[in-house]
């Protein structure tokens, strides 16, 4: 029988009782992001707005995204990779499970020297995909393109933000790319892995 969302309580200053809220918009309050799904326009809507809010209410705290995704939309991932580089609140990445094609992308994205996986993370990265299988000949010609230039955009992000050279990304992009925390770590996609216990 699934739990749902757990309440938790919440002492507002000023109150005498706690109020009961969802565990995750009490973690809101304290920066704490979460993307534990495939990336959409609705979840990608609702982080960005998170973000833009967040970093409105204090410019000078981190913001933590904690990142379990196997990837999603390229456009809809974007959205939230640009809003992590606008707001003016440094925005920290955590690898927690998998982060995957975009997953991997929004990882990468968070701010250099903060960027972290937990130990038995895995980061894969690889080219963008269609999702066009049908139709005329022309119409695929036209998506191939669009696809060319989004793989472009991406390599290029992970190359700045690696310091890898471009054609060594590009080649690591030919295929599904796994990498363990401490690999993904050597790549530069991420700046530290978070010790064991």
């Amino acid at each position: 029988m699934p739990i749902g969302v757990p309440k938790v309580p919440f002492l507002l200053p000023g109150d005498d009782d706690a109020s009961w809220i969802d565990l995750y918009n009490r973690l809101f309050q304290e920066r704490l992001l979460f993307l534990g799904q495939e990336v959409n326009s609705e979840i990608s809507n609702q982080l960005v707005g998170l973000m833009v809010y967040l970093s409105l209410e204090d410019k000078n705290k981190d913001l933590y995204l904690f990142i379990n995704s196997p990837g999603g939309e390229v456009i809809s991932g974007m959205a939230i990779f640009d809003t992590m580089q606008f707001v003016e609140a440094e925005v920290q990445t955590v690898c927690v499970g998998l982060a995957a094609s975009m997953g991997s992308l929004l990882l990468v994205g968070g701010e250099i020297t903060k960027r972290l996986a937990f130990p038995h993370a895995w980061v894969m990265i690889h080219q963008p995909a269609s999702s066009f299988y049908e139709g005329q000949t022309v119409e695929c010609m036209l998506e191939a393109n669009e696809l060319l230039k989004m793989r472009e955009t991406m390599t290029k992000i992970y190359a700045q933000r690696t310091g890898k050279p471009s054609w060594q990304i590009s080649k690591d992009m030919e295929r599904d790319f796994y990498m363990s925390a401490e690999e993904a770590q050597a790549h530069g996609i991420v700046d530290m892995v978070a010790e064991s216990l």
